[in-house]
Parts: structure tokens; sequence; C-alpha cells
């Protein structure tokens, strides 16, 4: 749900209350949980990517797996290795590293992982990168600009900067709430 922070204060009893703004109708989300305690998590707004950002950059991988003979999975996850921002470095125990990695990679096929030494006895290091379905708009963008970037260096026609800009703007479309309820007004997809 999209909120704004309104207001911070102290209560009587020395807790804090923080109001917050919605245009969301969350009655009935506030009677169902209004007596209980309730996990609450605030972050930054991002826009989510849209579908057509989502199939457009797979019709490019496409092209460019065609272009160099290549699988376009191999082709997204040089896409993925090659832009800042959607990786971690993890130091895990050697003996743990194999079936952690298995694990991360079942998330789908951007997830991956690369196993280092490591200057700590009986560990290794492991880079893991995310695939583009949990990306926002940011880390999206970065990556379609990397795939059309490599489809003009290739000859392979893109949209002109015009579209692309157009592409970007519907990327904050994708997903509407309802009173909790997560209800599409543009589609929703992952790769």
């Amino acid at each position: 749900m999209k909120a704004r922070l309104h207001d911070l204060s102290v209560s009587r009893d020395g807790g804090w209350l923080l109001t917050i703004h919605t245009s969301e109708n969350v009655g009935p989300l506030f009677d169902d949980l209004r007596e209980s305690d309730v996990d609450v998590t605030v972050k930054k707004h991002r826009k989510k990517r849209s579908l057509d950002a989502n199939a457009y950059a797979w019709a490019l991988l496409d092209k460019l797996a065609a272009h160099y003979g290549v699988a376009r999975e191999k082709v997204y996850r040089q896409e993925i290795q090659s832009i800042g921002g959607v990786s971690e470095v993890l130091c895990l125990r050697e003996n743990a590293a194999a079936t952690f990695c298995r694990s991360w990679e079942r998330n789908g096929i951007g997830w991956m992982t690369d196993t280092g030494p490591s200057k700590l006895k009986g560990c290794v290091n492991v880079t893991v990168w995310y695939g583009s379905s949990v990306y926002d708009t940011e880390q999206m963008s970065r990556l379609i600009d990397a795939i059309v970037q490599d489809c003009r260096d290739a000859g392979i026609e893109t949209m002109t900067p015009r579209e692309l800009d157009a592409l970007v703007s519907r990327w904050g479309e994708v997903t509407s709430w309802d009173a909790g309820k997560n209800t599409n007004t543009k589609g929703s997809g992952t790769p």
C-alpha cells in the first residue's frame, strides 16, 4: 500500500504514535486487526516495473541470443551480472555453501551464485545476484538500458528514446491495492 507518514507523537504511556495517510480504504483492515498486535514494515515507496517493460526486455534478449547464437537465458544472466546494485557478497561456511547456492538458484533464471575464496578459515565468499522479478524501477531501468545498448552495439533495432521514455512512464501503473486485496490494473508477470 502506498501511503505518507503524516505525524509522529508521544502517547501518554511513553510509546510512539505514528500516523499514516493513505487514499486507500483501510477501514476493514483496521476493524479486523485493531485488537491484535501487528507486524509493520515502513520503507520508501518505489514504483514497480510494468509487464510491458518486462516483455520488452525479454524480446530484446531473444534478439541478442539469436544474433550471438546462444540461449537467451545465458544473455539474460550476463546482462544481470553487468549492472550494479543487484548483487551481494555473503561469507558462508564452506560446508553449507553448496546447499545455499542450490536453494538460491531455485528462485529463477536470474538468481545466480558464484563462489570464491574467503580470508576466513572454513568459509567461502558467495556472490549472489537477484533476478529481475524483484527489481524496482531503478534496477529494471538499468537492466533495460544495458540490454538496449548491447542491442545497438550489435546492430539490432530498438525502441527510440521517446518510446523508451513512454515505456518507463508506465512502470508505476502495475498494481492497485483495494482494502488489502491485490488487484492488477495493467497486468503482472515475471521473467
